[in-house]
């Protein structure tokens, strides 16, 4: 087929650094409107494999995997070549899409408004089933964690107490489901007076962190008063971690989307907790919001198993904050 739509191609390679190695190594063929073919490129830039934009001249589908991306504003002759595509044995399908099963999370940087407009795509949202079957997983695992942590509860209470004064547990409004505001539980690891010059990101060696605090908090032990949050509906044992409003308004005007996380109930673990080292920063917010995003539209039982599993193991080997 000669290239008679007159948009060129190109070809760029990935240089991703990750810890796992993308599902295959095939060129991808991604198509869109001329005018964004500059945007995928600046973003597939990270990527390790070859991707070839708006290249109309390919004769042969054979195994080919095609993605497209805005196709609603191609012409029509670009879209009767994608479907000619299909018709021929090419793997054909959105690329936010396509890049969610090859990279594990969400690319945040390509999100557009139709990627949520298919709300059956989250079974999270429109299963009332699944969402049943969660609360009650959610319930029965609060009740089964705070009886088998009382020890730990009882103990990690007495230290606090002799370590500094102040109250035992730390309460603060954090934004849940729905953007309403709730009061999360945890126990106390910062100095009582922590944020006497206002709210200030928590960071990795926080000077404001006690000496329990800091061994509580690498184990996690800090979070096992929100499984009363949990009980009381108010949060689900996996799903995005709450964050405060105060931040979220910064954080929405950098990163895409960002408030669909609250589509969800946050949860006392989730997918960017075990999969993200702890951060604080626009960055290390945008990386767990790609991990949200994939949690959100991706949700199954086998993946909360996967995520408790490794919540386990980051509480074991002291893997957290």
């Amino acid at each position: 087929m000669d290239d008679s739509f007159g948009l060129g191609s190109f070809q760029l390679k990935e240089h991703f650094k990750s810890k796992k190695e993308v599902l295959s190594q095939a060129t991808i063929f991604v198509y869109c409107p001329p005018e964004l073919a500059k945007t995928i490129g600046q973003v597939v830039e990270d990527y390790s494999f070859d991707i070839v934009v708006n290249d109309y001249s390919i004769t042969d589908f054979t195994k080919k995997v095609v993605c497209h991306y805005q196709s609603s504003d191609l012409t029509k002759a670009e879209r009767k070549f994608l479907v000619k595509a299909t018709e021929y044995g090419a793997w054909v399908e959105p690329l936010v899409s396509y890049l969610d099963d090859r990279l594990g999370y969400t690319e945040v940087r390509l999100l557009h408004s139709s990627y949520f407009l298919h709300q059956k795509a989250f079974s999270i949202l429109s299963h009332k089933k699944t969402q049943v079957i969660k609360r009650l997983l959610d319930i029965i695992s609060s009740i089964a964690l705070l009886i088998l942590t009382l020890p730990f509860s009882l103990l990690t209470m007495l230290l606090i107490k002799i370590e500094s004064p102040g109250p035992i547990l730390f309460k603060q409004n954090r934004t849940g489901q729905y953007n309403i505001e709730f009061e999360v539980l945890k126990f106390r690891s910062m100095q009582n007076d922590a944020e006497k010059n206002g709210a200030q990101w928590a960071s990795k060696n926080d000077v404001r962190v006690t000496k329990v605090g800091k061994f509580i908090r690498k184990t996690r032990i800090d979070e096992i008063p929100q499984l009363i949050n949990v009980i009381k509906g108010e949060m689900s044992i996996i799903g995005p971690r709450p964050e405060r409003e105060v931040f979220i308004e910064d954080l929405e005007k950098e990163i895409p989307y960002y408030r669909f996380r609250h589509a969800v109930k946050p949860g006392v673990t989730g997918l960017a907790q075990v999969k993200y080292p702890y951060g604080a920063s626009i960055e290390d917010a945008v990386w767990k919001h790609k991990y949200d995003i994939y949690y959100i539209k991706h949700h199954s039982l086998i993946l909360d198993i996967k995520i408790l599993f490794l919540t386990v193991k980051t509480v074991l080997f002291g893997m957290g904050r």
